[in-house]
C-alpha cells in the first residue's frame, strides 16, 4: 500500500513539471505553453514533452 504524500508536496513536485522524451530533461512550464510549443528541452531543444508521472509503474511488491 503506499503512502500518500502531502498535498504541498505532491503540488511541488507534480505541477507543470514536464519530462523531455529524447533526454529525460525537466521542464517546468505551464500547459497553454506547452500544446502551443513555444517550450523546447534546454538540453536537446526537442519540443517532445510529457508530464512528470505521479506514479511508478512496473513495481512488483
Amino acid at each position: 500500500m503506499a503512502n500518500k504524500m502531502p498535498d504541498a508536496l505532491a503540488k511541488r513536485q507534480f505541477l507543470n513539471v514536464y519530462i523531455c522524451m529524447k533526454c529525460n530533461g525537466r521542464v517546468r512550464a505551464s500547459v497553454d505553453k506547452i500544446k502551443k510549443g513555444k517550450i523546447k528541452c534546454r538540453k536537446c531543444q526537442s519540443k517532445q514533452l510529457r508530464l512528470k508521472a505521479k506514479e511508478r509503474r512496473g513495481q512488483k511488491a
